[in-house]
């Protein structure tokens, strides 16, 4: 009896191996990007990739075109196959087959967006952000067209190759789906594709209270001494150079998309200064890491926040600001301004309609090229004349004018002893005369130079004018590091 139990566990284990290994070669696994419902970036070269049965060819076929593709599933069972996409359309669907069939439905070619940043980008329609007329909101997203996929928050000291989503894969956007998916994202898609009739595929990859650093490749960070001996992951703790890249972004990278909506920086504001030069390096390493030296990025300017002070001074949040706005210089990019949409006590402006409109109005005017106003005025030049100083703005648009119709509010003025005092304003042709009794002799201009500023000035299409200064005295962040 001993002997045929031994014989008898011996035959259930060798089954049992059999049975999972027989099960692995009539496997297609694909990463959590390629699923049902996915959006592929269209006129593009989309990469496909995954594990199969190792040293079986593996086929492909995609129905935009009834072309059938092979590739070699290499001795560790990976494989990967880049294959082009048309223009929009669909649905589609897609087939894998190493011997088992696997087909993918309800794909869509359109256009796909990364949206990241911390919590502001985060920020659910519903769950805990419950923004601006939420439920209705809610109630009315019924958008198939739009399809959204949520990363996982996770951290890796290294990069990773694959994550985990919230959402279980793609899915279409309806009353059932859209809760606890970002609302700037949400509502970016939406102004989108109410002005051009295609798919927009979204890519929620946030975590709130995020440094900048977090969201760069050890590359990308060359300067910071974590990137070169990282510490360990504390699996809390996401505000450590490289960790949210290597686990959110890194496992994108391979996947086509059309550009970036990015808010973040709150987190930084206290070393704005370091911050002219962190951001860009985000830019750059990501356009490199997606390899698309062009990669459209369009960030929010941090929205008003805090109590409002009754003299202007100086200001984190200000520089925070001026440190994005910097970044403007680089190829495309785009800017979308915040600075009447936020709360005195609430880091979390409601407000997000407004800011994914805005960030709409940029990426059509620039990245779609379509003749819209997308900025509200922003400073060109300033001119002395008397005890008062001129200041000439781009994108005017139809005319400078202030939101309520009543007097400017929001620039201040000061002389070579570097106090600052509120000025009058007025417009004049297309221009801003400021000045103010206490400075006979001003030398420097600045508006909306506060954490939580008090000013009205924009363009007849209501756009803002962008926080600026015209000196660059030493800041408060000047060496915070």
């Amino acid at each position: 009896m001993k002997f045929f139990n031994k014989i008898g566990l011996v035959s259930l284990k060798t089954l049992s191996i059999l049975l999972l290994a027989g099960s692995a070669q009539a496997m297609v696994v694909l990463p959590e990007v390629i699923t049902n419902n996915m959006v592929l970036q269209q006129k593009d070269e989309t990469i496909f990739w995954g594990k199969a049965n190792q040293g079986k060819d593996l086929g492909i076929v995609t129905s935009w075109n009834n072309k059938k593709y092979t590739v070699r599933v290499g001795s560790d069972g990976a494989w990967k196959l880049k294959i082009s996409t048309p223009v929009a359309g669909g649905p589609y669907t897609i087939s894998f087959n190493d011997g088992d069939l696997v087909t993918l439905k309800n794909i869509m070619i359109g256009e796909v967006w990364l949206c990241s940043g911390q919590s502001n980008m985060e920020m659910p329609l519903g769950g805990w952000g419950k923004i601006k007329d939420y439920q209705q909101e809610i109630a009315n997203a019924n958008y198939p067209q739009i399809r959204i996929l949520k990363v996982k928050k996770a951290i890796s000291n290294t990069p990773t190759q694959d994550f985990k989503t919230n959402t279980m894969g793609w899915q279409e956007c309806s009353p059932s789906t859209i809760a606890e998916f970002s609302a700037a994202a949400y509502f970016f898609a939406r102004n989108i594709i109410k002005d051009k009739n295609v798919a927009i595929g979204l890519i929620d990859a946030t975590w709130g209270g995020t440094v900048v650093e977090s969201w760069t490749s050890a590359e990308g960070n060359p300067n910071l001494p974590a990137a070169n001996p990282p510490k360990e992951a504390v699996p809390t703790n996401p505000n450590q150079p490289n960790l949210l890249y290597n686990a959110m972004i890194h496992p994108l990278i391979q996947v086509g998309i059309k550009g970036v909506i990015w808010y973040q920086g709150e987190s930084n504001n206290s070393r704005a200064y370091q911050y002219r030069e962190l951001f860009p390096l985000v830019i750059k390493n990501w356009r490199n890491k997606f390899n698309r030296p062009n990669l459209p990025f369009i960030f929010v300017q941090l929205a008003n926040y805090l109590p409002e002070l009754p003299e202007p001074g100086e200001s984190t949040w200000a520089e925070l600001r001026e440190a994005q706005a910097m970044a403007l210089t680089l190829p495309n990019t785009g800017m979308a301004v915040a600075i009447d949409l936020g709360e005195t006590k609430d880091i979390h402006p409601k407000n997000k309609q407004e800011v994914g409109r805005r960030l709409a109005l940029v990426a059509l005017a620039k990245v779609y090229k379509q003749k819209v106003a997308y900025s509200g005025p922003m400073y060109q030049s300033a001119k002395l004349e008397g005890n008062q100083m001129v200041l000439s703005f781009e994108h005017v648009e139809g005319g400078l004018k202030t939101q309520n119709g009543g007097d400017i509010k929001g620039f201040a003025v000061a002389g070579a002893d570097k106090k600052f005092y509120w000025a009058s304003a007025t417009i004049k042709d297309n221009k801003v005369i400021v000045a103010a009794k206490e400075v006979p002799h001003p030398v420097a201009v600045r508006y909306a130079w506060a954490n939580n500023p008090v000013c009205n000035l924009t363009n007849e299409t209501g756009l803002p004018t962008i926080p600026f200064r015209t000196d660059d005295w030493q800041g408060i962040t000047f060496n915070k590091r």
